[in-house]
């Protein structure tokens, strides 16, 4: 797994202009750095304890670090909250602020795909955000059927 796949990280880009555009407000956007991922955190909790959340993340981001340097210096906290997001983010370019949002959002997306699979992190994304709807959360399940044949 070199790169979040284009399919992920198209996903991850969805969901993080949909959880940019509810939190318009200047105030909002430095204190929740990680909207996307901080709105997932209690459903992953309720599926796999703050323990594997903790795991889940530390894991994204180390995955993540690999395409996003600048991600080195966060770290992940007992609850998984991630960590050190506010002092960086005034010290990079909004893009490549955004960048590392993708990033490490499709990361944790594809470890979910891996562990749970395609149709119920699917259907996890699709109780989070209900309006994304199911042809804009598919996580290659066609890829799935195929094989199956």
């Amino acid at each position: 797994m070199d790169r979040a796949t284009p399919q992920t990280r198209s996903i991850a880009e969805r969901l993080i202009v949909i959880e940019t555009l509810r939190n318009a407000s200047p105030e909002a956007a430095v204190a929740v750095a990680f909207p996307a991922i901080d709105k997932l955190r209690p459903h992953l909790a309720t599926l796999m304890g703050s323990g594997g959340v903790r795991a889940l993340v530390g894991r994204s981001l180390a995955l993540a670090t690999t395409e996003v340097p600048w991600l080195r210096a966060v770290q992940v906290d007992t609850a998984g909250n991630l960590e050190r997001l506010v002092a960086l983010r005034g010290h990079l370019d909004p893009a490549e602020f955004l960048e590392g949002r993708v990033v490490l959002l499709a990361r944790l997306l594809g470890l979910l795909v891996a562990f749970i699979g395609p149709s119920l992190t699917s259907r996890l994304v699709g109780e989070v955000w209900p309006q994304v709807p199911p042809k804009d959360r598919d996580f290659g399940k066609e890829q799935d059927r195929e094989k199956a044949k």
